[in-house]
């Protein structure tokens, strides 16, 4: 049997982990990744129904879109607290994996999945979903030793943009130097200035990764003294929200077919206005409500305030507040069938439903 972290592996292969919000608890959040995996389940998030489900029918591995653990706790102690049903999983066996705003982004997952609700034609991604903290590493090197250089510094975790690894920028120029005394330069001559053909390789990673990455590069490198340089950057976002076309509608028509396509009452901000563009953020996207008035005539989405349906009204765009839950359904449905082609006997668990408004 496969182990948990060949299962997580699977998933991170399509749905690509990196690609989550940098405050996002993606990936293995309890558990043990050599454990063995036989059964799996799925679920929106982890409520009590859940664990109670789970415990009256263990699985190894539950596949939540919502994380359990958002805020670090100090108690684990069996309860119905986000620390006391992890705890109760952990007691019977079960992994908890998290995909959430990773699946968010993915094409084909849960913003896509509520823009083909909504109808959007041509979607296109808009709101960035900022990853991890990012740094890029520039150095310079003899053409010859390039690959050698890319090579050692992806080992370390430079290079991976989402499905791809070993990702490098290469350019080339010369660099000059003058060697003091008691320097032994690989190439040049001491007490001279030298020009020399170098290549400026640059690669981006993981802030966690940076001084591995470092350390890989001063060891591998032919120089006495390699110069590199690492740069904070906000790099490779996915974007969380779509928009694109819809047929001509008023608002208020479109919020009627939305309450009934996920099953909602929604609350509609500009309901007598007309809308041909579309734009669509599932679970929370008030804070994407600039981003999509440049992009579309109105937002569905959920969690808006009061003040936040005065700032789209002004805008000039309309907003259609779905509630959290319903505008994230139609992607959790997505993620149990993804789940369910990996090979493994799969619970589904998203019909127990998180909506507290319920």
């Amino acid at each position: 049997m496969p182990s948990v972290a060949d299962v997580v592996g699977q998933i991170d292969a399509h749905i690509p982990l990196a690609k989550a919000g940098g405050w996002d608890p993606v990936g293995l959040q309890v558990g043990d990744g050599a454990a063995e995996v036989g059964t799996m389940a799925v679920c929106h998030e982890v409520t009590e129904d859940v664990v109670r489900s789970v415990e009256q029918d263990p699985v190894d591995l539950l596949v939540t879109y919502h994380p359990l653990l958002f805020r670090p706790a100090q108690v684990f102690v069996s309860g119905a607290s986000a620390s006391g049903r992890a705890f109760r999983l952990a007691r019977t066996g079960t992994a908890v994996a998290v995909v959430h705003t990773a699946f968010d982004v993915m094409a084909g997952g849960a913003a896509d999945a509520l823009a083909d609700v909504v109808v959007v034609r041509d979607a296109t991604g808009f709101g960035p979903n900022w990853g991890s903290d990012t740094a890029k590493i520039v150095t310079f090197v003899p053409h010859d030793t390039v690959k050698v250089l890319v090579g050692a510094m992806a080992a370390a975790g430079a290079g991976r943009i989402g499905r791809y690894r070993g990702c490098s920028y290469r350019s080339t120029g010369f660099g000059g130097f003058t060697p003091d005394a008691g320097a032994s330069p690989v190439v040049g001559s001491v007490g001279e200035n030298n020009l020399e053909p170098e290549t400026r390789i640059e690669m981006v990673a993981p802030a966690g990764r940076v001084d591995a990455v470092v350390g890989a590069l001063v060891a591998a490198h032919p120089y006495e003294e390699p110069a590199y340089d690492v740069y904070e950057v906000r790099a490779n976002a996915g974007f969380v929200g779509r928009a694109g076309t819809i047929a001509a509608t008023s608002v208020r028509d479109l919020a009627k077919r939305l309450s009934e396509a996920l099953h909602c009452t929604p609350r509609v901000a500009g309901s007598d206005r007309t809308a041909t563009r579309a734009a669509v953020v599932p679970g929370s996207g008030r804070s994407f409500i600039p981003a999509a008035a440049a992009v579309a005539d109105v937002l569905v989405t959920g969690d808006v305030s009061h003040h936040d349906a005065r700032d789209a009204l002004g805008r000039g765009l309309s907003v259609i507040d779905v509630g959290h839950v319903p505008g994230e359904r139609p992607g959790v449905a997505r993620l149990y069938a993804l789940v369910s082609q990996l090979g493994l006997p799969v619970n589904d668990l998203t019909g127990l439903d998180p909506d507290p408004w319920s």
